[in-house]
């Protein structure tokens, strides 16, 4: 009844020996155990602060992640979360038109549009094909879409959008924005497709929590409102009797010459700091740079095929236990590293108390059961989640 696969996992002992999660971890789409180098990372950084130090390594942290991106410097900015660059670039889309949502989407790629379709941002059209792609979107195109917000892969389904395909159909006058954070470190990302993406670095990369990526395109910027940005990219003009000066910090990534201008962002590109509401948690910055900077090194690619290796030997395991997969007609490289399923006759808390009886960690969403494993599991948890189904039959 039960097929165990054998997973192709190759990746250099220098990174492997970096992570000390529990083997059973099998939740990296809720949040992902940090790395010693993350650890030493933050602790350097707060005793920077404890010296009255701020802000080193915020530079290194822009460049490595506009690597990742492969991106300009000034296209990166660093914000607190994936919920707040989300925020921002719902905010930046001022006027008329509608953007593209899939009903589906985690709710903090939602939230974000529905509040400001009443306050003068772009009113919500929802998708609710079971998969977004370039088809889907293309039978939904007209004169008055502005926009496709949509996750790099799905939280729920796994499902790993085509993003080129859908910049190609999108065409350059619409913008792809992207939730990447349940990609980024998982599984290679189209991310020159994207004209804006927010990623926390809580998940796949591994960084822990206070900061996320926001890039926005030079080529989209001048298309962009003020949206959420404050006093670092806006200072406020005061007539010069008072005495006003200018912030003395600026934010990493904001040059001094673009602090100094004033006036909307559709003047022209001036880089995703012009987005940001204040100075980033640095601590959390310098984090993400050396979460990135370990994923560099160990190879995006890589870690990548890792992930899907691992993946498919879960989910073929759990097919042969019966389980019925949510989306199960994805080939392996239209899906990240998550899969959801059921047990079809069995109650889905049942199914969770076999889980963790065989020292497995998921996470149950209503009736499914997602499994989302990272590099670092090992393949120990095979045999483990065939015992855990063989379990959860058991009358």
């Amino acid at each position: 009844m039960f097929s165990v696969v054998d997973m192709n996992v190759q990746l250099p002992e220098a990174y492997l020996s970096q992570f000390r999660e529990p083997s059973g971890y099998l939740d990296f789409a809720r949040v992902g155990p940090v790395s010693r180098v993350v650890e030493h990372a933050i602790a350097t950084a707060f005793a920077q602060c404890a010296a009255g130090r701020f802000g080193e390594g915020a530079a290194e942290a822009t460049a490595s992640v506009a690597a990742l991106l492969e991106a300009g410097e000034d296209e990166v900015a660093f914000v607190s979360s994936t919920s707040h660059g989300l925020f921002a670039a719902a905010a930046a889309l001022e006027g008329e038109g509608t953007v593209l949502v899939p009903r589906g989407e985690f709710p903090a790629n939602i939230h974000p549009w529905l509040r400001f379709q009443d306050r003068g941002g772009l009113r919500v059209r929802w998708i609710d094909a079971a998969k977004v792609t370039p088809d889907v979107v293309a039978a939904m195109l007209g004169p008055e879409v502005r926009a496709l917000a949509v996750s790099a892969v799905d939280a729920l389904t796994g499902h790993r959008r085509a993003l080129g395909e859908l910049k190609e159909v999108l065409g350059p006058d619409r913008l792809l924005v992207v939730d990447a954070i349940q990609a980024l470190g998982s599984v290679p990302v189209e991310a020159g497709a994207a004209d804006l993406l927010a990623c926390g670095g809580q998940k796949w990369l591994r960084a822990g929590w206070g900061a996320a990526v926001l890039l926005v395109r030079d080529r989209v910027g001048h298309r962009l409102g003020n949206g959420l940005g404050g006093w670092p990219a806006w200072p406020i003009e005061q007539p010069a009797e008072q005495g006003a000066e200018q912030p003395a910090e600026q934010p990493a990534g904001l040059g001094a010459e673009q602090s100094e201008e004033q006036g909307a962002a559709s003047e022209g590109a001036r880089g995703a700091g012009v987005h940001i509401m204040t100075n980033p948690d640095y601590p959390a910055v310098a984090a993400f740079g050396a979460a990135v900077d370990l994923l560099l090194a160990a190879g995006v690619d890589e870690v990548g095929r890792a992930v899907t290796d691992t993946t498919q030997a879960l989910l073929e395991t759990a097919r042969s236990g019966g389980a019925r997969i949510l989306l199960d007609d994805l080939d392996p490289d239209e899906r990240g590293g998550i899969f959801s399923f059921e047990l079809p006759g069995v109650d889905p808390a049942r199914t969770c108390a076999a889980l963790d009886r065989a020292g497995l960690v998921t996470t149950r969403r209503g009736a499914w059961i997602r499994i989302s494993p990272h590099a670092t599991t090992p393949q120990e948890n095979v045999t483990r989640l065939a015992s855990a189904l063989r379990d959860a039959h058991t009358p």
